[in-house]
């Protein structure tokens, strides 16, 4: 058994940076799209992650991937795997 299937299947998210004035973390907001379930008007949501970024290799703007982890501080449970698109 391989030590991914023991800890059971890891979440992943795409998001953009919004802010990288920390050490080490980056904000990044998570945007989806919902149906209204009375009215069945399409509505954004969105939610704001803090990610770790071991390397500081994340900036402003760039488009990252973000997968689930162990709490690594009081608010930050994801960890930045890929950049997927730096910022123009």
């Amino acid at each position: 058994m391989t030590e991914a299937n023991e800890r059971g299947r890891r979440k992943f998210r795409t998001g953009v940076v919004v802010s990288d004035a920390m050490d080490k973390t980056v904000l990044v907001k998570i945007d989806r799209q919902i149906r209204h379930p009375l009215y069945q008007k399409i509505v954004r949501r969105s939610s704001r992650l803090a990610a770790h970024d071991e390397a500081n290799e994340a900036h402003l703007g760039d488009t990252v991937r973000v997968v689930e982890t162990r709490p690594l501080s009081k608010t930050k449970r994801w960890r930045v795997v890929e950049i997927v698109e730096r910022a123009k």
